[in-house]
């Protein structure tokens, strides 16, 4: 097996880091218009990263308002029409400004570097999809925060995340409230497309001599797959985005009922986007779980071709599994079964990567540092989260616990215990390459453990509302339904989720200023983004890579290692 040529860790970019010349340090205007007019890759992941970690934190607080207001019966905590902007923005804010900016940060990062890439296929085009995504966002909350929203008298959108009509039109939502939520998520559509474009550009146009598609990491083959699914999904939200506001503005009745539209015709739009975007958002987060726990356990990751399959079909089959959102809506029989099916069976080869990641951390040389123990945490979430998903995915079982807290429990299981655990383990596992600083450990221990016992004590109590009658999007109950010592544990618990999230931005802080240098490869790591320097030069890499494996990092630290298990 021939040597790969990759960049030598402290090589030829630090000789030709050295070489430079050295100007005077630049002032702080010309640092922050540095990253304003960037087409770096790297730039723009982490800014990405850092949009959706801020709205992250704007999220949170909005989930602590609506645990306060449920912390006793006939709270007036919050008012009504408060709540249900609250309750609105949190679940806006959650998918398309915390999950998506920051997986897609992720992508834009290190899908270059993986590959033995310079740069994204098309590097305009990647900061414009971000600078238009960052205007969806500030869209969105300027109607939040212009509109004294709190104060039950602004303009901020009120209708949930899903804006059932006919709720939304004009009749039931006067002034400019769905306007500002319809075209933030228009705006954000148009930069979800544009790095979807990018990021499929990327792999399959970019790769390095002797990456091929069966030598790619599995992160990028996931990253393509979710590309695909946002070029597929996101495109007939936005088409409802834009009926919407022809019905409102232009005399349209796609779904006023009242002059022939359909309701039914909204469902069916919003959710052919929104299950598939499940999906769009889980499956970077098992990218990260593929680069991570092999790395962790000192085991390459078992199964590789299976899974690639399972991370193929799984965005194949999510595209028809849509109208399990909609079986109380009145559809055939025949309608229901099919979907019933067709959600079971994404299960499988969701199964076969779960049982993957078993395999990979069977027998090997475990290390539970900090990745690696929220790893594991989202390996046991994620199976709670498939299961109560299989029951759901029946039809009768659906029909009790509809709109539910149940439900509640499942999706936060999935996004939360699933999503974010992963969000984290990735930030604690790639920080080092994007700072050239450790994460410290010991606070990255308490961040975890606080974060586990308060989603434990959050969502596993959850369930028990949900089966005891508890609607999703209640305002206040009445104290002899059973709920109130439930509500408070789960109150509790979100607070300590806040804690830990707390720990975990000072840990972020503290670490760029303070954290142990990192080195070029911290972890002992075998991909291409672990051969060059921490931080990466603007180059990325001072000679083009040449891979002949799956682990070209591991070839250059071990020539002779001539085992053909990762060819």
């Amino acid at each position: 097996m021939d040597t790969p040529i990759i960049s030598v860790p402290g090589g030829i970019e630090g000789a030709l880091d050295r070489t430079r010349p050295q100007g005077k340090k630049g002032t702080y205007l010309e640092a922050i218009h540095s990253w304003i007019v960037t087409v770096d890759h790297k730039k723009i992941g982490i800014l990405y990263i850092c949009f959706g970690l801020i709205f992250l934190l704007v999220a949170g607080v909005e989930a602590l308002e609506i645990r306060i207001q449920l912390l006793v019966p006939h709270s007036t905590f919050l008012t009504p029409a408060s709540y249900n902007r609250i309750f609105t923005m949190h679940g806006t804010t959650m998918v398309f400004l915390v999950g998506m900016p920051i997986l897609f940060g992720f992508g834009n990062y290190l899908i270059p570097l993986m590959i033995g890439a310079r740069d994204m296929a098309f590097p305009r085009l990647n900061a414009f999809s971000f600078w238009i995504s960052a205007f969806a966002g500030l869209l969105l909350y300027y109607s939040f925060i212009g509109g004294l929203g709190l104060a039950g008298t602004g303009t901020a959108p009120d209708v949930g995340w899903f804006a059932y009509a006919p709720l939304t039109e004009r009749a039931f939502s006067p002034g400019h409230t769905i306007d500002y939520w319809a075209v933030a998520l228009i705006a954000n559509g148009i930069g979800s497309i544009g790095t979807s474009i990018n990021i499929l550009a990327t792999i399959f146009c970019m790769r390095c001599k002797g990456m091929t598609l069966l030598r790619m990491p599995l992160l990028p083959w996931l990253y393509a797959t979710v590309a695909f699914l946002v070029l597929v999904a996101v495109s007939p939200l936005t088409a409802a985005q834009a009926m919407l506001m022809i019905d409102r503005y232009l005399g349209g009745h796609f779904f006023d009922t009242q002059a022939g539209g359909s309701a039914i015709l909204w469902a069916h739009f919003f959710w052919i986007f929104g299950h598939p975007e499940v999906y769009i958002l889980v499956l970077p987060a098992f990218a990260f779980a593929n680069e991570i726990i092999p790395v962790f356990s000192r085991k390459a990751i078992f199964g590789y071709p299976a899974m690639v399959a399972a991370s193929v079909g799984i965005g194949f089959i999510s595209l028809g599994v849509w109208a399990h959102h909609m079986f109380t809506i009145g559809m055939t029989s025949v309608g229901n079964a099919f979907f019933t099916l067709s959600t079971m069976i994404v299960s499988i080869p969701t199964g076969i990567k779960t049982f993957n990641w078993l395999a990979t951390i069977w027998g090997g040389k475990l290390r539970f540092q900090t990745p690696m123990l929220f790893s594991v945490a989202f390996l046991f979430q994620w199976l709670i989260a498939g299961l109560t998903g299989i029951m759901l995915s029946v039809s009768a079982w659906n029909w009790q616990l509809h709109n539910s807290y149940f439900v509640v429990a499942h999706f936060h299981y999935v996004l939360v215990g699933a999503i974010v655990f992963m969000i984290f383990a990735a930030i604690y596992y790639w920080y080092p390459k994007m700072t050239g600083r450790m994460l410290d450990e010991r606070l990255g221990k308490w961040h975890f453990w606080l974060m586990v016992i308060g989603f434990h004590l959050t969502f596993d109590l959850m369930h028990i509302p949900g089966l005891m009658g508890m609607p999703r999007q209640i305002y206040t109950y009445e104290p002899d339904r059973g709920w109130t010592l439930l509500n408070q544990l789960i109150s509790v618990g979100g607070f300590i989720q806040a804690v830990a999230v707390l720990i975990f931005v000072y840990n972020l802080v503290h670490s760029y200023f303070r954290g142990a240098v990192a080195g070029p490869d911290p972890w002992d790591a075998w991909t291409l983004e672990w051969s060059t320097q921490s931080p990466p030069p603007a180059y990325n890499f001072a000679v083009d890579p040449v891979v002949a494996s799956r682990r070209p990092l591991w070839d250059l630290k071990h020539p002779d290692d001539t085992d053909s298990a990762f060819e």
